[in-house]
């Protein structure tokens, strides 16, 4: 699998993109940023998208991608959510106030987005993929996924604070190349980043104890307020494993 992480970060800001990795060019997971990060004729190629939530830093170009390619897909994005993300996003977002209703246009039988309801723990073939969500610590929806393609399985939990269902079920799944999670905030801030459910360099310490061993983990979502001190944090830990997502647009192959 090629990992193509188009925004991997927890805000905007230049040379700050929010979250939207996108997987063999067909895959995406989280709006974050891809009509902001990718050219269109890229954003035409992508088949499904995986919602992990509601916030806004998730969401957003959802938005603004289907209006890109309204008309020129001949097909819809499929968007595959939880129920409550579903509805959060066509009550607040696609709601014909804030930004058009394009599971609609340019009509109901060929929209330029249509929803697929996922269900919690239950293992789904989306094309070349097989995609399990499960729930994490974090509000509006609150879910990570488990990919996997051919010999190749990838876990994404962007947002979460400290949470151990995912790690079980990713300990059960053979051929796991990597993890992708997150580190918001620094120590300082561990009120903050408790009350909103993510994590700090600390607890993320603890968390990885919970996770499958020799797994290389990515951590994401740094606030580009806090970047560099949560560079010099994570830096602290001295674990070999930790690759940290300081710069978006890169990739990886799995």
């Amino acid at each position: 699998m090629l990992v193509q992480v188009i925004g991997g970060h927890g805000g905007v800001s230049p040379n700050f993109k929010n979250t939207s990795y996108l997987i063999d060019r067909k895959l995406l997971i989280d709006a974050g940023s891809v009509a902001s990060g990718i050219q269109i004729d890229q954003q035409v190629l992508i088949d499904h998208i995986l919602i992990s939530h509601s916030h806004l830093d998730h969401i957003s170009d959802l938005a603004f991608m289907a209006d890109n390619c309204f008309g020129l897909k001949g097909r819809p994005f499929e968007v595959h959510t939880a129920d409550v993300v579903r509805k959060n996003i066509m009550t607040h977002l696609l709601n014909d106030e804030i930004w058009p209703d394009f599971t609609k246009l340019p009509n109901e039988e060929n929209p330029t987005l249509r929803f697929n309801d996922l269900k919690e723990d239950t293992k789904v073939e989306l094309g070349d993929y097989k995609v399990t969500m499960i729930k994490v610590n974090h509000p509006a929806g609150g879910y990570g996924f488990i990919v996997e393609r051919k010999n190749s399985a990838v876990v994404f939990t962007q947002d979460t604070g400290p949470t151990d269902k995912i790690w079980e079920a990713a300990k059960q799944v053979p051929n796991l190349k990597a993890i992708f999670t997150e580190v918001s905030f620094p120590n300082k801030l561990q009120g903050v980043a408790t009350a909103s459910f993510h994590h700090t360099p600390q607890t993320i310490q603890e968390e990885i104890k919970k996770m499958p061993g020799n797994v290389p983990i990515f951590l994401g979502h740094l606030k580009p307020n806090y970047q560099m001190d949560l560079i010099q944090e994570i830096d602290e830990l001295d674990n070999d494993r930790i690759n940290v997502l300081a710069t978006d647009e890169v990739s990886f192959v799995f």
